[in-house]
């Protein structure tokens, strides 16, 4: 009985606004705000700190291929995530999709 109840909440649609979701995530995407904003924390402060190892690999620290690893790690997953939230396909803290306009859930 669990499982039924965890699967239709696991179909409905995130109260969080999809177009506040896919912009943050366009646009400040390698920082993780948009994580913050899903409620997704663990993810946004992984974003954060990959943000901040390569700004400091380049600016301070002097260790460029380090750097550019983090650096690659960072755009990357800001890539994908962008991707899954374009194609409906990324879920809140709830486990709930943030649903494009016009979404429908089986």
């Amino acid at each position: 009985m669990q499982t039924d109840s965890l699967k239709t909440s696991r179909n409905r649609c995130s109260p969080k606004s999809y177009a506040i979701a896919v912009s943050l995530s366009g646009i400040f995407g390698f920082i993780g705000v948009q994580h913050f904003y899903l409620g997704r924390h663990i993810e946004g402060m992984v974003d954060l700190w990959l943000t901040v190892a390569w700004v400091y690999c380049f600016f301070i620290g002097g260790q460029l291929w380090l750097g550019l690893l983090a650096l690659a790690l960072d755009l990357g997953h800001s890539l994908v995530v962008t991707i899954m939230l374009l194609t409906g396909s990324f879920r809140d803290s709830e486990g709930r999709i943030v649903c494009y306009p016009g979404q429908e859930l089986r």
